[in-house]
């Protein structure tokens, strides 16, 4: 690991449904705007989202304001539990950061959804960027950061993320990687 990688790791903001083409409410846009305010004085560079609406427009306004190309990368897209409607959904997320193989037929487990996540993001701190920002959703997020630091309570830390969230991962300089959040 090089120090000083960093990447800016960022949750949608309000949405009005979980669909991949279900777009953010008139709050999520608002949230949209201050977070292109939040962001402006970072020095991002590259910018990437998962390929679903709410993650799309959420850093929309802020790429747009920067000047910057939105790049899509479905390896940032949301966990898909299963290939049919989950009643006990929020069990089955709890589930997967007791036992990271867990699926649902056609699902992915939480092991395979780490796996998409972090070839996306060690490309991007690989990547020779001063700043990247990459934009997903709340279980993949959660999923990286407790991956990140066991401390973050995998489905407590899940619960606990807002719409918008914004973390900083960063490299301690001592061969792994830490994350600080940022938005409040």
């Amino acid at each position: 690991m090089t120090p000083g990688r960093r990447l800016l790791l960022v949750r949608h903001c309000q949405a009005s449904g979980q669909l991949p083409e279900d777009p953010l409410t008139e709050v999520g846009l608002e949230q949209a705007a201050s977070l292109a305010e939040f962001l402006a004085d970072r020095q991002v560079d590259v910018v990437v989202s998962s390929a679903f609406k709410r993650a799309r427009q959420t850093i929309e306004p802020f790429a747009a304001a920067s000047g910057l190309t939105l790049r899509i990368d479905t390896r940032l897209n949301e966990r898909t539990l299963s290939d049919a409607p989950v009643e006990n959904w929020r069990e089955v997320i709890r589930g997967s950061f007791v036992d990271p193989d867990m699926s649902l037929p056609g699902g992915e487990s939480g092991r395979e959804v780490l796996q998409r996540g972090w070839a996306c993001l060690n490309e991007l701190l690989d990547g020779g960027h001063t700043l990247p920002l990459a934009v997903s959703h709340g279980n993949l997020l959660s999923l990286v950061l407790n991956s990140v630091d066991p401390a973050f309570g995998g489905y407590s830390g899940w619960e606990s993320l807002s719409n918008p969230d914004v973390f900083l991962l960063y490299d301690t300089g001592e061969g792994r990687l830490a994350f600080q959040r940022l938005w409040a």
